[in-house]
């Protein structure tokens, strides 16, 4: 995927601000890149580029909120779950050229939206875990494999479930680092990671490095809630964005 200079610099402002806000609030890498990138290209091609990105991502926000063994022993069936969904979304995205994933997207970010500020009331959650993990992870691994977007079934997962703020952001970033993983190995089988892309992608990286260090040396003097309210201001507007994008 050949980009000229602007498209470059347009890239390399998507990633830096989607990894700032993500470093603050320890979620929202994937809900403003994917989006964002989107407007300029297909569906496909926004995940492709930022698969790699995001996986450094999930790494360190899963670090930063405490040990990575302890949110493997907690969550590694609800990831295990969300991988397989993740494979089964990636080969429906292959297979299946359209603009309606763009919609899916929008609808999940609403979903997102909506879902952190509702407890939704799902008992059944508590009662059948093992239940609630093999669903919620199936269904958000599908979700991600298709859009890139996992956090909105997470979340009201996490909080029917009463699991603190630290836990949330591990499950998340746990779920999506194994479901990039399994989508970087299904992109690759089907020979669609071309070499611009994969270059792009990790060049990417030092962009998305600088900007989470930036995040964590100066996150903490803006305060959470002004963070949390710019997320939902712009996720908002790429939502209404990609259904006009879609239309027309």
């Amino acid at each position: 995927m050949p980009t000229g200079l602007e498209e470059l610099v347009i890239f390399i402002a998507i990633f830096f601000l989607a990894a700032f806000i993500h470093g603050s609030i320890g979620v929202g890498f994937p809900m403003i890149a994917t989006p964002l990138l989107a407007l300029f290209t297909d569906i496909e091609t926004a995940i492709l580029l930022s698969l790699i990105p995001t996986i450094l991502v999930n790494i360190v926000s899963i670090k930063t909120e405490g040990s990575i063994l302890y949110a493997l022993q907690r969550f590694l069936p609800l990831a295990l779950f969300a991988m397989f969904g993740s494979f089964i979304g990636t080969e429906i995205l292959i297979k299946t050229h359209t603009e309606i994933f763009k919609v899916l997207l929008a609808l999940a970010i609403i979903a997102y939206l909506f879902a952190e500020n509702k407890k939704i009331g799902i008992p059944w959650i508590v009662n059948h875990p093992r239940l609630a993990m093999l669903v919620f992870g199936l269904t958000a691994g599908l979700l991600g494999g298709l859009t890139n977007v996992m956090a909105p079934i997470l979340i009201i997962y996490a909080f029917e479930s009463g699991r603190s703020r630290g836990e949330l952001i591990q499950a998340i970033n746990l779920c999506f680092l194994l479901g990039k993983l399994v989508q970087l190995i299904t992109f690759a089988a089907h020979d669609k990671i071309m070499l611009d892309e994969l270059v792009l992608s990790l060049g990417m990286l030092i962009v998305v490095a600088l900007s989470l260090y930036m995040a964590v040396q100066f996150g903490k003097k803006i305060q959470p809630l002004i963070h949390k309210k710019i997320l939902k201001a712009l996720l908002l507007f790429l939502a209404v964005m990609l259904c006009f994008q879609a239309v027309i």
